[in-house]
């Protein structure tokens, strides 16, 4: 049974069930979107297992088991690390949500006034004014056409 939304002024306790090197609770969808949920939870595959299903609508149990063997107060500070990093994610969801237009904004205005075409354009221009027999190891003309072209010119006779 999920807990009625908060109030204005209202604060609801963070309760959480221990077992056997694990810790479990339940989250209001109301409260905690689904997307800071598994913000939160994929932060934290690295210190234990992470799972989670849904009991009831619009409800989400979190079950975190420690790797190795964890007494309760390693356990309780595990549910309070994960509260923690829940609030930070649904606070990083609220900022990119305000934001989102602002960002658009700077990033359209920064790519229509970056003129990579004229640069690029410049760039081909400087490449194609280049002569390439200044290059000492460039070779402009494969050695068996500069042979042809020279046994066709016609010979200088004495005479």
């Amino acid at each position: 049974m999920s807990a009625p939304p908060l109030q204005e002024g209202e604060v609801q306790d963070f309760t959480f069930q221990l077992g056997e090197r694990e810790v479990s609770f339940d989250l209001d969808e109301e409260l905690y979107s689904l997307d800071a949920i598994y913000g939160a939870a994929y932060l934290f595959v690295d210190r234990c297992y992470v799972f989670l299903a849904r009991p009831a609508d619009q409800t989400v149990r979190v079950r975190l088991r420690s790797q190795a063997a964890a007494e309760e107060d390693a356990l309780k500070a595990l549910a309070g690390l994960f509260a923690n990093e829940l609030l930070n994610q649904v606070l990083r969801l609220r900022i990119g949500r305000s934001t989102a237009r602002l960002r658009e904004q700077v990033m359209a205005r920064a790519f229509a006034s970056s003129g990579t075409d004229s640069t690029i354009a410049q760039l081909l221009a400087e490449l194609d004014a280049e002569e390439l027999d200044e290059e000492p190891l460039e070779i402009a003309v494969p050695w068996e056409t500069k042979a042809a072209e020279d046994d066709e010119q016609p010979e200088a006779k004495d005479g």
